[in-house]
Formats: structure tokens, sequence, C-alpha cells
């Protein structure tokens, strides 16, 4: 069985307190440019609270100065009061709901966008390391976690912090003895929340661990969904995500038996706190004088009681949304925090490499403790093509990734007309280098948005016209033609309307649409067949005529009219020259040309 969904278990790093201050500073940046919403819900929490505090006092009076008494006079304008304080408190609940909402949603607005740009704004490196579910975890997950805090955590903590404080004050106020009476129930609930606090926080753990294991796994296979079928894994991966999916589950038990606890033993201390209420005033009751206000003041006690339990019942529910937030936040400003920005601003002076088009300088790279190029230089002249040759792992895609700064250069240097590349805003770099891969990424959308797709990156608006020239001198515009949408025809997700060969033609239309100083093609043909090999090269011969084009691949077929042929095995620099000199040359290239012709390449 695999390992997988254990070491992303082990991977997912949670930590988290109930609330941290150093989190909540982190966040609010986010919050700060909306700051009138907060003082806006910030000014109506003690409003409601005086509202829904001031229904109780009128029920006492009315059962003092009037029920108990027989004395209706007044009576209809207390009724009305108290309707009239619970459509106020209901106005003023929703307006402070509204901003506090509002707030969160702007910010989790702006949050979005910060970790959006900062994804997208980290090297290469960073994303063989970090699995996209993970990723998404953070994306979706956490930031709806955070979102949740604004709901119901820690503004509706802090209104209710606010409101048992103030029924403290009152009671006091009303009977000191009733009052210390109703309290000797607190380090009952102090045990109690105590407990839960610990069992949720254990559990919680667990849960945003496996939860980001489950999205990691989901997102693997469904990525490899052909590979699974092919090979006849269903079973076995559903078998995995069983597993992974019982964990998840069972993380929650803990959190339900604490919460489950938790509400019914506050509920059961609040009827004990009432029960001494009501033992405590029937001593009263045998004197005539204080019956009548003996049973309002209880009344109003246990209408206080009620109030200032329910927040108590609920802290469960609310400690596992600021505890998930906690949580979250811990993540997504560790992920903010990630120093590996994409093509960094080096210190690297301009125009101090030789005058090529292209220029490979004493290259050397690693993938950690793994070289990968070992001292490589090259150079590519002005409208001239360059072929990269060489066997799986030689490090033919690692130089064009380091061309286009996908990942840095250890040593030596890269230049484009004389100028080192990290000397170069890096948007400048990849607007004079266009890369065409063997893996065509397709988004969501049309022919024509893909192909056009190209001249946005160079900082121009293709028009129909040059879209449709650049699809036909691909030969896609015959595969277009048995579509009636033509340009406009969906390629759906990632492509999946069209095959590998047919995703290939379009990224190659994409390209030659860019218009670009410098093509790149990685093993841009591996998917398509020789009909369609000959008319791209047509295209690209003719859009590149003059133009300076850098070349790898394993079907020699591709490059053998190249200007020159570099040779890599190893990671060094074996052979360069001519098809023809190559092979009469007879060594590593004439080699892999004997291979590649026994294989009928």
């Amino acid at each position: 069985m695999s390992t997988q969904p254990a070491r992303a278990t082990v991977a997912e790093n949670v930590l988290g307190k109930a609330y941290d201050l150093r989190l909540m500073r982190q966040l609010w940046r986010f919050v700060v440019p909306h700051w009138r919403l907060l003082v806006i819900s910030a000014c109506l929490i003690p409003i409601t609270i005086a509202f829904e505090l001031a229904q109780p006092y009128l029920v006492k009076i009315a059962i003092v100065d009037h029920i108990a008494v027989g004395n209706g006079d007044g009576l209809e304008w207390l009724a009305l009061g108290f309707l009239g304080l619970v459509a106020a408190q209901s106005v003023s609940s929703f307006f402070e709901q509204w901003a506090i909402q509002l707030l969160g949603q702007r910010s989790m607005h702006d949050l979005r966008l910060t970790i959006y740009d900062h994804v997208l704004g980290r090297r290469a490196a960073f994303f063989d390391r970090m699995p996209v579910g993970r990723l998404m975890t953070r994306m979706t997950n956490d930031i709806e976690s955070i979102n949740e805090m604004f709901a119901a955590g820690v503004v509706t903590l802090f209104a209710d912090a606010i409101k048992m404080t103030a029924i403290a004050i009152i009671m006091f106020s009303l009977d000191w003895q009733l009052t210390l009476l109703t309290f000797t129930t607190l380090p009952l609930l102090m045990i109690l929340v105590n407990y839960a606090r610990n069992a949720m926080r254990t559990s919680f753990r667990v849960i945003r661990v496996r939860l980001a294991a489950m999205n990691a796994f989901v997102q693997e296979h469904l990525l490899g969904i052909k590979v699974v079928q092919v090979f006849r894994r269903e079973d076995a991966a559903a078998g995995e995500y069983d597993l992974i999916n019982a964990g998840h589950r069972d993380a929650y038990l803990s959190s339900i038996r604490a919460d489950s606890l938790m509400y019914a033993l506050v509920e059961a201390i609040g009827i004990l706190a009432i029960a001494l209420v009501a033992w405590w005033a029937a001593r009263d009751l045998g004197a005539s004088t204080s019956t009548i206000a003996t049973v309002g003041l209880v009344v109003v006690f246990i209408e206080y009681i009620n109030k200032f339990f329910i927040p108590v019942r609920d802290l469960s529910a609310k400690y596992a949304v600021m505890q998930g937030a906690m949580a979250a936040t811990e993540r997504i400003v560790e992920l903010l925090e990630t120093e590996e920005p994409d093509a960094p601003a080096t210190e690297i002076k301009a125009g101090t490499g030789p005058d090529a088009a292209v220029a490979f300088d004493r290259v050397e790279f690693a993938y950690g403790d793994e070289p990968v190029l070992r001292g490589v230089s090259f150079e590519i002249p002005r409208g001239k093509t360059v072929a990269i040759v060489g066997a799986t792992g030689s490090g033919k895609s690692t130089l064009i990734k380091l061309l286009t700064r996908l990942y840095e250069i250890g040593e030596g240097a890269i230049t484009i007309a004389g100028t080192d590349i990290r000397a170069l805003p890096p948007a400048d770099l990849r607007r004079r280098v266009t890369v065409v891969s063997q893996d065509a990424a397709l988004f969501a959308g049309s022919v024509f948005d893909n192909v056009a797709l190209g001249a946005v990156a160079s900082g121009r608006t293709a028009t129909r016209e040059e879209v449709q020239q650049a699809v036909s001198r691909v030969g896609l515009d015959r595969l277009l033609s048995n579509r009636p949408e033509g340009l406009d025809a969906p390629v759906g997700d990632r492509g999946g309307a069209f095959s590998a060969g047919e995703r290939q033609l379009l990224a190659f239309a994409r390209a030659l649409a860019r218009d670009p100083e410098i093509l790149v093609l990685d093993e841009a043909t591996a998917h398509v067949d020789p009909e369609a090999e000959e008319l791209i090269e047509r295209g690209v011969d003719e859009r590149m005529r003059g133009r300076t084009t850098l070349g790898s691949a394993h079907r020699l077929s591709t490059i053998r009219h190249a200007d020159q042929i570099v040779v890599l095995e190893r990671g060094r620099v074996v052979e360069r020259g001519t098809h023809d000199e190559l092979v009469a040359r007879g060594g590593v290239y004439a080699q892999l040309e004997r291979t590649f012709h026994r294989a009928g390449r």
C-alpha cells in the first residue's frame, strides 16, 4: 500500500492557539482598510446588549408594580416598551452583523488576492516541494476558517464578554447575596471549559492534518486519473482514501464528545444556579411585605442567569471556530512569509557578457545535493538555431528552465544580447523568450482565448486575423474545420476537448502569435505525429526566419537541420557541431543516431 497518505499527514504542520496576538496582528493589515465597518460593529455591540439586558428589568417592574398587586395602570406602556426594546435589539443586531460580515468578506477578498499573487510569484522549486492539494487547502479551506471567525468568532466572543460582565454588574446591583450564590457554580464551569478546550485543541490539530492529507490525496489521484484507470488502481486508491477519510472522521470524535458534554453540563449547571436562587429566595417568602419583591427578584435573576449561561454553553463551538482560524492563520502566514520569490532581484550589472543572442557561460546547477549541470558553455548566434541533444537526465530541460529563470543558476552566467538574465526584470526576460514544452498547458476558454494569450504576454492584443494566421501556420485550421465553432471552440478543462497532439499544436500557435525574439522548443513535438510535425516545422521556419531558436528533443529528426547541435552527457557538453559533422565524428551523437534508427525514429 502506498505511503503517500502518511507522508502527507506528517508533512502538514498544524500549530495554533485559540487566540494568538501575533497572528491577529498579521491579519490586522487586511482589516485596517475597512476600519469603518469595524467601528460601526464595535459601537453597535454595547447598544444591542443594552437593549437586550433592559428587557428582564421591565419584566420585573411589571410583576412587582403591576401584576402582583393587581394594578393595570401603565402596564400596557411597559408591554409596548418591552416590544420596543425587542425591536430595537433586532435592528441594532442586524446592522451589527451586517457590518462585521461585510468586514469579513472584504478582508478575505484582499487576503485571497494577496495569497494568490504571492503563490504565483514563487519560484519553480517551491512548487516542487509544495503539493498542490496542500496549497489548495490554504487558499480555500483555511481562508474560509478565518472568514468564519468574523461571523461567529472573535467579535462574538468580545460581545459575549461584555454581555456577561454587564449581567454580573446588574445582578450585583440587584442583590449581591443572590449573585454570589449564583456564581458559586463558576468553578465547575471553569473546570468544564478547560477540559473542553484541551480536548478540542488536540482534536482540531488532528482534523486539520488529515484534511490536508485528504485534499492532497484526492488532487493527486484526480490529476492522474488516467493512470489510475489504466493500471486498475481504482480499488487500491479507494481503499487508501477510505483510510484517510476514516481517520478524518474519527478525529472529530473527541471534539464531538467535548462539545456534547459541555452543552449538557452547562445546561445542568445553569439549572443548578436557578435552583440555588429559588432556594435562597424561598426563605424570604414567609414575610408578606417582601413576597412580591422576592418573586420579582427571582424572575429577573432567572432571566439574567439564562442569558449569562447561553454564551458559556456555546463557548465550545466558538472556541472551535477560533482554534481553526488561528491554525489556518498560522499556515497562511507561514505561506506568505515564504522567501522564495520568482526571479528575485540581483545586483548583477547589465551588459557584462558576450554579444551573442544567448550565451551559457560555465553554468552549473543542482537540485538539492544532486548536480545536474557541470560547467555548461555554448553560444547561440543571432538568427541561428541551436539544438540540445542528450539522454534523459542529461540536463536539457534544466537549461531551458534556467534561461527563463524558473530556477536560479548555481554558478556561471546566462546572457541575452550581452546582458546577464539576472539583471533583467522577469517580465522583460519572459517577454523576449517564449517556451513551447511537451506538456502544453491550456486554460478554460476558447481556442481564440488560448492562442491570443501569447500576444497578451507580449503586451498587445491579438486580432482574430493574427490568431487565424498562427493557427493556419501549424496546420490546426484543418482540425478546427471539423468544429462548427472554429476559433470559438471550447478547449475544455485543461484542454480536455483536444487530443495531446492537438494541444501541442495549440501551444505552437500561441507561441507564434506572441512573435518572440527567442523561441525555445523543449521536446515540443513529442506528442504530434510526423505529418503535424512537418507542418509545425514549416510554420516555425517561416515565422522564425532570421530569429533565434533553441530546441531540445529526443527525436533527432526534429533537430537535424539545426545550425549547431550541442550534445549533453551527465550535465556536461561533450560534443558540438552540425548533424553531418557529429555523425562523421562517431561519438556520442552518432551512437544516439544509431539508437534512434534502430527504434524506427
